[in-house]
């Protein structure tokens, strides 16, 4: 029976190793592709780097003057080279708020805002509302009407209530609702939330 096979085998031109041999060849044919873009990819990630640039603003009142990668975030900015750990990274994609700080006087996403975006402006985190041992209304107010649970989202919440009153927004529970829109609570504090903006905003307005 081998003998036939053989025989078979060899009528047809093909040989066992022939075929093995072919099949290595294949192989290594689609291996290779698959080594040369890995390595393309590992010299394009290190020659691709960011620039490095110095931005001068002023940070809670304070002025700062920082070199820093030209594709950092503000966010990872003022956590990693600030310590101001308030500022919360939730989604990083601009949509729970938690990131939430004011850039001269206005609410903005830190996770999308360019560090380098800050040269010569005023920025102000949660840090930066209290004056010493004395809180901001909104804070206060968060606090007199419960208004969190967990608390990861309340820094944003904060920030983005400042900017609700301080822009005219604070003017109807419908429009407090609509300017926080922005700002995810996942505990659900949002009835607290509103009654601690109506509070605040007769203190802020007063």
């Amino acid at each position: 029976m081998e003998d036939e096979r053989s025989e078979t085998t060899q009528t047809c031109g093909v040989t066992r190793r022939v075929v093995l041999a072919s099949g290595a060849g294949a192989a290594a044919a689609s291996i290779l592709p698959l080594e040369q873009r890995a390595q393309a990819q590992q010299q394009f990630a290190r020659t691709e780097t960011g620039q490095t640039v110095q931005v001068s603003a002023n940070v809670n009142g304070r002025p700062v003057i920082l070199e820093i990668d030209s594709r950092a975030s503000l966010l990872d900015l003022l956590r990693e080279r600030r310590e101001l750990t308030g500022t919360k990274k939730g989604c990083d994609h601009g949509q729970c708020g938690a990131c939430t700080v004011h850039l001269d006087g206005r609410p903005v996403s830190s996770c999308l805002t360019l560090a380098a975006k800050i040269d010569g402006r005023q920025v102000t985190t949660i840090e930066g509302l209290a004056e010493g041992a004395d809180l901001h209304p909104m804070q206060q107010a968060f606090i007199d009407n419960d208004a969190l649970q967990c608390g990861y989202c309340t820094p944003g919440q904060i920030m983005s209530a400042v900017a609700c009153v301080t822009g005219g927004h604070a003017t109807s529970p419908d429009a407090i609702r609509e300017f926080m829109s922005g700002n995810i609570c996942r505990c659900g504090a949002y009835v607290g939330i509103l009654a601690a903006v109506q509070q605040a905003a007769k203190v802020m307005e007063g």
